[in-house]
């Protein structure tokens, strides 16, 4: 007999029972019988979750004087470990288990296999069926899965039926009851409140058991076609948030969608009786239990992906399509999610969304750079978040300290209650010096801007105090959008920003996609195949080379800027000849509206940002030609070490205070020296305290930061006395210590100068 057969003989039979006027006891009862008969089994028996115990609530072989006698501890003997690891045992010989324990009053003693499966509800066993025989054996594949299949049912059934007690199931199945703390991957700091609300909310089967199988079967064959045909289409729909490995995880997602194997076993399943959604679902849980067998991590993500997959079939089989978002945002979130891409994020309700948790992310994700600039705290690389949060679940989101927890008591409330309101009142405090213009002690005017990247950005000018936009990232429309943005809507979002910046200045950044922010609309089999993307085909090389995607950009910065003066900024130059070749696009642009009549900016101020290390040796050649230049501390501290950010293992590793980088920009700030270039620094160190002091010792004079951060460095500014942290700069760096963050934090704590 098939496993098909067998469950689907099974679940006609059970059927028949559960829709029988039959107490609920007598309903086991025959369910036992049932199972034992169909698999020719000695032995059948159903343990139940009761008061926290697995309770023998039916058996066909046991004594029956054990029933409702035999109860044991999650975790304890073979059926709690069943439980516990929510997993099968199959066993020729029970006795030789660790975990074995006898227990005299079922008179199992004579009985030497053993095979058990936990009956699932919603992810979480609420019970176990099991089946023993006399003979030494092994029981056969397919005898398991007629098991599983019908532990499936019955957690449908024992749960209409209140076998099991609601409240005790609901914490089970939704996650683990009382206080968890999750550990992760600061990605954007801050700190934040709300209820959890998953971005793909969990279909929830209806039925279980198939009235038409041959309608179930088209059903699937359908939800697999338009499944398909999206994969197909992956690469159109923008869905970024997966790095540089965009290619590879959309190969990977083509071979499991196209995978018979997986197709023929839902099939199967079906044939059992089963509805579409089980059938998925019960592959699923086949899947989840491989994955815990399996030590490889890539064959382990891979499975990972196969159940992202599942989940999409089952959301086009069940009609349960679209995320939180399309449901609207209705009190404080903390989004969960295993990733996301910008576009999703920018779909939430910013005065709702106030934190994100993701299994995955890292530094240089799309997504993070968007929820950076959104002021949304993200926390990543926390794994495990169906087994720990259920939706609605209270969450203290710490993302400064890189941890989550999840149902806190109140005294942990409390505490982070009040944490966060000394937060808040620290913000409050530096919004007061949001009209202040920050000198130095000394007298110096320090200029602090802020970076931005979307339209929205543009508000936070007013309200940060910020001298200005030093660092806009065009980028940000290109990622977000399906296709090529038209220069209508390039001219349009321009001239917003601009209009939105008034008398304040904006340094635009031209596009900076590329390598890691791979856009499918510009892909490139030579790109495709970088093995280091950030150090790839990306930035000015891509848009020197693509020429007509920076034309079309510069023609709209120019239209957009018309009557008013605009600063322009060219990312990663490498050489001064890249500068010369972005340069003259502009100028052609520039050219043509004049012999068209057409209105042209007031003044043109060119700029570059030094990311590559090789420019700083060429200063001398370029700085005649530039307005101003701004070095972008991210991509050249993971240049000069040789380190991907995005790797978690360096993530941490090396220190923007060390001597190497320091004396690095200490020399960029002297190359310049004498010039009329109007030297800044924008990136995430200029906006950390201790940093930001550093910065200012050793020449720099314009810092562009989150919007967030701009308060904070104001505040700091007022503090400082140039000379005084210039001479010790100096020192420091002309015999280092082990420690040059121990030694910037220790003059700043004498001097009463707050740092992070």
């Amino acid at each position: 007999m098939t496993a098909a057969a067998a469950a689907r003989q099974i679940l006609i039979r059970l059927h028949e029972v559960m829709a029988s006027r039959m107490h609920a006891q007598g309903k086991l009862d025959s369910v036992v019988e049932i199972i034992g008969e169909t698999l020719d089994s000695e032995v059948c028996s159903i343990y139940l979750l009761r008061e926290s115990m697995l309770e023998l609530f039916a058996t066909k072989g046991l004594n029956k004087s054990a029933v409702h006698v035999t109860r044991m501890a999650i975790g304890e003997g073979l059926t709690g470990t069943i439980a516990d690891q929510v997993e099968t045992l199959n066993l020729a010989e029970a006795k030789a288990h660790p975990d074995f324990q006898y227990r005299p009053e079922t008179g199992e003693e004579k009985f030497h296999s053993f095979a058990g499966v936990p009956i699932v509800y919603r992810e979480r066993a609420v019970g176990v069926l099991c089946v023993q025989h006399v003979e030494p054996r092994r029981y056969e594949d397919v005898e398991i899965e007629a098991l599983q299949t019908t532990a499936m049912v019955l957690s449908e059934l024992i749960a209409n039926a209140e076998l099991v007690d609601e409240e005790e199931a609901r914490s089970l199945s939704e996650g683990l009851t009382g206080t968890q703390t999750l550990d992760g991957l600061t990605l954007v700091k801050g700190l934040a409140s709300g209820l959890a609300v998953y971005h793909q909310p969990r279909v929830q089967i209806e039925q279980v058991m198939a009235d038409d199988i041959e309608a179930e079967r088209a059903r699937v064959y359908r939800a697999f076609d338009k499944m398909r045909e999206q994969i197909d289409n992956l690469s159109s729909q923008a869905e970024f948030g997966v790095g540089g490995e965009h290619e590879e995880v959309l190969e990977t997602y083509k071979m499991f969608a196209y995978d018979e194997g997986w197709s023929r076993r839902i099939n199967e399943a079906i044939d059992s009786g089963l509805t579409a959604e089980a059938a998925i679902e019960r592959v699923q849980q086949r899947t989840r239990m491989r994955m815990r067998e399996i030590d490889d991590a890539l064959l382990a993500d891979r499975m990972h992906d196969l159940e992202d997959l599942s989940n999409r079939l089952l959301r086009i089989v069940s009609g349960q399509l679209g995320t939180a978002a399309s449901q609207g945002l209705r009190r404080d979130t903390i989004l969960i999610a295993r990733n996301l891409g910008p576009a999703e994020l920018l779909e939430y309700d910013r005065r709702r969304l106030k934190g994100v948790i993701l299994e995955e992310g890292s530094l240089t994700a799309h997504v993070v750079i968007v929820a950076r600039a959104m002021g949304v705290p993200v926390l990543g690389r926390a794994a495990g978040l169906r087994g720990i949060i259920r939706e609605g679940d209270e969450i203290l989101l710490d993302a400064d300290q890189a941890t989550a927890t999840v149902r806190p008591n109140a005294q942990m409330a409390e505490a982070f209650e009040a944490r966060f309101a000394k937060s808040r009142k620290k913000q409050a405090s530096y919004a007061t010096l949001r009209d202040v213009e920050p000198f130095t002690r000394c007298g110096t005017r320090i200029q602090v801007m802020m970076n931005a990247g979307l339209r929205d950005d543009m508000s936070a000018l007013a309200t940060s105090g910020a001298d200005g936009v030093g660092l806009f990232r065009t980028e940000f429309q290109f990622l977000v959008s399906a296709t090529l943005p038209q220069r209508e809507r390039q001219t349009k979002l321009y001239r917003d920003v601009l209009e939105a910046a008034g008398d304040k200045p904006v340094i635009f950044r031209t596009v900076d996609i590329g390598g890691d922010k791979a856009v499918p609309y510009l892909a490139s089999n030579e790109a495709s195949n970088d093995e280091n993307p950030a150090m790839g085909w990306r930035a000015l090389r891509l848009a020197l080379e693509r020429e007509g995607l920076l034309k079309v950009q510069a023609r709209s910065l120019l239209e957009a800027s018309a009557g008013r003066p605009l600063y322009v900024m060219f990312p990663m130059v490498s050489e001064p000849w890249e500068f010369d070749a972005a340069k003259a696009v502009f100028e052609d642009q520039l050219a043509f509206l004049r012999s068209k009549k057409k209105l042209i900016p007031d003044a043109i101020y060119y700029g570059a940002m030094l990311e590559v290390p090789a420019l700083a040796e060429v200063l001398d050649l370029l700085c005649p030609k530039l307005s101003f230049l701004s070095v972008g501390t991210n991509d050249l501290t993971q240049f000069l070490f040789a380190a991907d950010r995005a790797n978690p293992l360096l993530a941490e590793r090396y220190d923007w205070l060390s001597p190497s980088i320091m004396r690095f920009l200490r020399r960029v700030t002297q190359s310049t020296a004498g010039t009329e270039v109007d030297l800044g620094v924008c990136g995430e160190m200029g906006g950390r305290r201790l940093e930001a002091l550093a910065l200012l010792g050793i020449g720099f004079r314009r810092l562009s930061i989150t919007p967030a951060a701009v308060g904070p460095i104001k505040e700091l500014v007022r503090k400082v006395d140039l000379a005084e942290i210039s001479e010790a700069m100096t020192g420091w760096l002309a015999d280092p210590s082990v420690n040059l963050r121990d030694e910037v934090s220790r003059w700043a704590t004498d001097r009463g100068i707050e740092t992070d």
